[in-house]
Order: C-alpha cells, then sequence, then structure tokens
C-alpha cells in the first residue's frame, strides 16, 4: 500500500512539475506550521526513510532540553499547494520520536484520532465516526490590534450592516456571495466536500460553510485545511477572515458546529425507527455520555478565553447541557429536517475553532463512547429531551450548564478525565502539558488591562 501511494506521489510530481515538497503540521494548541525541500530525485524516498527532524519545543510539545523529533509526511494527504507560486506537493504529517523504531508521539492528533477509531470499534462494534463540521466566520475589509505595556486595542471595519434578519441575507445586501462561491471551489478542489454555503445571522459580514461527512481523520485533516484555505485566499483578496468565537460585542459567536454519527456494516447505528427522534439506545447512551462529560471536553472544544465570550444565553448560544430536537439553546441538537435513516444524527453545538480539531473531536467520541459503555441515558441524567425554549420557562429546573470561563473548563478536566484515558489515549503527560498552557493563558489575559476597564473605572 505504501509503494501505492508513493507511486502515486510521484506521479503527481511528473504531472504538476513539482519544485518543493511541503510538510505541514498543528503544534499544541492547533496553529498550522510547514516545513519546505526543494524537490530532487529520489526525494520523497528518502525523506519516507528517514523524516524530517524539527524542533518539538518550538510546537508546545517538548522540554528545549529534549525537543528533536521527526515530521513523517503522510501520503495519502498529498494535494498540490494553491497558494504557492512554485508547484509545491504538500502532505499532512505523521509526528514521531527519533528513536530507532519512529515510534509515533502520544500527543500527536492525527495518530490519536487513530487510536479512537479503533477504540470505538472494539467496545461498540461500529466501523466509523461520521463528522460534519459548520464552518462559522467573519469577513473584515481591515482589522487592526494591538497590545503594549501602555496601549491596548482592537478595530474591524466592515462593508456589511444589516439591521435585522442577517441570516440567509440575499445579494446585493449579501456582499461575499461569490467570494464564498470560489471558496467553495477551492476547497472541492483540495478534496473538502461542500454542502452549501451562506450569509449568518450576524449583521457584520458573518459567513457560513457546511461541509459533508467524512472519518475523524479525514474531518479533522479538512478542519485544518478549510482554515488554511479561508485565510490564505482572504489575504489574497484583501480582506480579513475570523473564526474567533466572539470578534464583536452584541454579535452572533463563531461556532464550529459537529453533526456526528456512527456506523456499522455500512449501516447507521444511531437511527431506530418509531423511537424519540428515531434514535437508538446506543445512540441516547452515547448522547449521555457526551453531556455527562461536558464540562469536561469544553476544555478542549472551546480551549479560548474567548470561547465563553460566545457561550452566554442569547445569540443561539448552546449554553445548556440538553438534548432536543431542532432546539438551538441546547448542547445537543437532533436535526427534525433529517429524513434519511442513513443519515440520523445529532449536533454538539457548542465546539468553535479554536480548538485543536484532533483533540477536540476525539475527547467527544471518549466521552460517548463511555456512555455506551455505563448506558447514561440522558432523559434519567435530567439533560431531556426539551423541545422547548426551556431557558424562559419556569416550570424546568435544574437545567446544567457549561462552564462559564475557560478556567471553570480547566477545573472541570482536571475533575473528570478518567474516560479520556480509555485506550491510553489521552495520557497524563497530555493532560498536564494542555491544563498548564490553558491555565497560563488565563492568567496572562487576567493581568492585562482590558480597553472596557478604562471606559468603567478610569475616573471612578
Amino acid at each position: 500500500m505504501k509503494n501505492n501511494h508513493l507511486q502515486n506521489c510521484n506521479k503527481i510530481i511528473k504531472q504538476n512539475k513539482v519544485e518543493f515538497i511541503d510538510l505541514k503540521a498543528i503544534d499544541l494548541v492547533g496553529r498550522l506550521h510547514h516545513i519546505t525541500l526543494p524537490y530532487y530525485d529520489k526525494v520523497l524516498e528518502k525523506i519516507m526513510s528517514e523524516g524530517v527532524g524539527f524542533d518539538g519545543s518550538s510546537y508546545g510539545f517538548r522540554k528545549v532540553e529534549n525537543s528533536d523529533m521527526v515530521l513523517m509526511p503522510d501520503l495519502e494527504t498529498a494535494s498540490i499547494d494553491p497558494f504557492r507560486e512554485a508547484p509545491t506537493l504538500s502532505f499532512f504529517s505523521h509526528i514521531l520520536l527519533t528513536d530507532e523504531k519512529r515510534t509515533p508521539f502520544n500527543q500527536d492528533g492525527r495518530f490519536l484520532a487513530k487510536k479512537a477509531e479503533s477504540l470505538l470499534k472494539k467496545i461498540t462494534g461500529a466501523d466509523k465516526s461520521w463528522w460534519g463540521p459548520e464552518f462559522e466566520f467573519y469577513i473584515f475589509s481591515n482589522v487592526e490590534y494591538d497590545t503594549r505595556t501602555s496601549s491596548s486595542f482592537y478595530k474591524v471595519e466592515h462593508v456589511e450592516e444589516f439591521y435585522k434578519k442577517a441570516y440567509h441575507a440575499v445579494n446585493p445586501f449579501d456582499e461575499y456571495d461569490d467570494f464564498r462561491d470560489q471558496l467553495t471551489k477551492l476547497l472541492i478542489k483540495q478534496g473538502v466536500k461542500v454542502k452549501y454555503h451562506h450569509h449568518e445571522v450576524g449583521e457584520r459580514g458573518q459567513q457560513e460553510i457546511e461541509t459533508y461527512f467524512s472519518d475523524l481523520l479525514t474531518s479533522g485533516d479538512n478542519i485544518v485545511m478549510t482554515k488554511y484555505i479561508l485565510f490564505n485566499f482572504a489575504e489574497k483578496n484583501g480582506l480579513h477572515i475570523t473564526l474567533m468565537p466572539k470578534p464583536m460585542y452584541q454579535q452572533a459567536g463563531n461556532g464550529l458546529h459537529l453533526h456526528l454519527y456512527l456506523t456499522k456494516n455500512g449501516k447507521n447505528i444511531f437511527y431506530k425507527k418509531s423511537a424519540y427522534a428515531n434514535f437508538s439506545e446506543t445512540g441516547k447512551y452515547f448522547i449521555g455520555g457526551l453531556l455527562k462529560h461536558g464540562p469536561a471536553i469544553s476544555a478542549f472544544t472551546n480551549p479560548s478565553t474567548n470561547s465563553y465570550k460566545r457561550l452566554v444565553p442569547g445569540f443561539e448560544a448552546p449554553v445548556a447541557l440538553t438534548f432536543g430536537q431542532g432546539n438551538r439553546a441546547s448542547a445537543v441538537r437532533i436535526p427534525k429536517y433529517v429524513i434519511n435513516p442513513d443519515e440520523t444524527r445529532f449536533e454538539y453545538r457548542p465546539p468553535d475553532a479554536t480548538m485543536n480539531p484532533y483533540f477536540g473531536m476525539i475527547a467527544i467520541l471518549l466521552a460517548g463512547i463511555d456512555g455506551v459503555i455505563k448506558k447514561i441515558d440522558p432523559v434519567k441524567e435530567g439533560f431531556g429531551p426539551y423541545d422547548k425554549n426551556f431557558l424562559e420557562d419556569d416550570s424546568i429546573k435544574n437545567i446544567q450548564f457549561l462552564p462559564r470561563n475557560l478556567e471553570e473548563a480547566m477545573d472541570a478536566l482536571e475533575a473528570d478525565n478518567k474516560f479520556l484515558k480509555q485506550g491510553n489515549i489521552f495520557s497524563d503527560e497530555l493532560l498536564e502539558q494542555w491544563v498548564k498552557v490553558k491555565r497560563e493563558e488565563v492568567l496572562s489575559i487576567g493581568t492585562m488591562p482590558h480597553p472596557f476597564e478604562y471606559k468603567m473605572y478610569f475616573n471612578l
């Protein structure tokens, strides 16, 4: 199989007159990095034999005194980079240790994704998990921001200004429909299948692109690739894109909603005719585990301080650890419009694009697996179903909510992480490193004066 992939890559190299080989990988928190090598005869064979060394400490993985690591291209991910002037063959990479066996690194999300899918099959019998991400983002015409000892500010400029009802706005009010068309064509060319795109609720340039279902590893790769294409294509067009969860005050936040179902022998195991929402017991237990561990997995699915400025009541924010049909205030929404048994699924609405996509989806999967193992019934746990606005119904009591800030999410992770260690997927070392990095972010932002504080307190 490896030789077949190598032959295919060499064919692409010849057809496109490739001049460079590019290896891409994300660091601990999810930021994309790359290294480029000039192409010459047999260079790919040499890379596949030896890998390419890099400094793991600069990726947040290792300490400086023991930071040598290795990138190894995943030949199945080969694609021509559309944003390089010279013809460049790009790969997502495996991250390996420097021992003689080139052992996979136990904090590499792509490696852990494969382990998680194997654990899913072992415990539930399901062949695969299928994920359909929705990307929400804002387009700005200009952005300025800076933080120094004696100044701190941000300023965004936008060409769109609706009074109300920006959702599915039509041109000429929708300024960027042609831009999204071009984005869609680029994504499809790079192997990311797009379901549709449209203007979102945010009145000052919010957009959405929804993609079709892929397995866990491919979906993680697609999320990274989609962000890469969004940022690069915007830059080439003199625009600024952000997927940050809450870029503007009193405007809708950006989520990275994830639709999910499981298959066994090609059949959807979440489907059961005539049950509530046509959902099987396995599907309900999966939801039960997900909601039970919801606070802990927020540490991975919503891992920024900005995440929790989106997760507040209003703006269709999914703040409640509940489930129901068509209820967008619930963390878990079962779409009412789905009639095809093969696509019976739920949507997990809290995640946002500041997450490391592999860690975030793996955490969701492990929480669901724990629910199946322990038969966690979401109804008995009080998670619903709620098919009405429980936030405005005083008769509904004891609703549980997501953490209110990143610090609470870290507390929840430290208190509830045994389910993440199933199959030796999340190690103690990874969990400790994650909490350390994120608590440092909380401290950094917590000690920085905010411009709004000047307005509130300067003359007090």
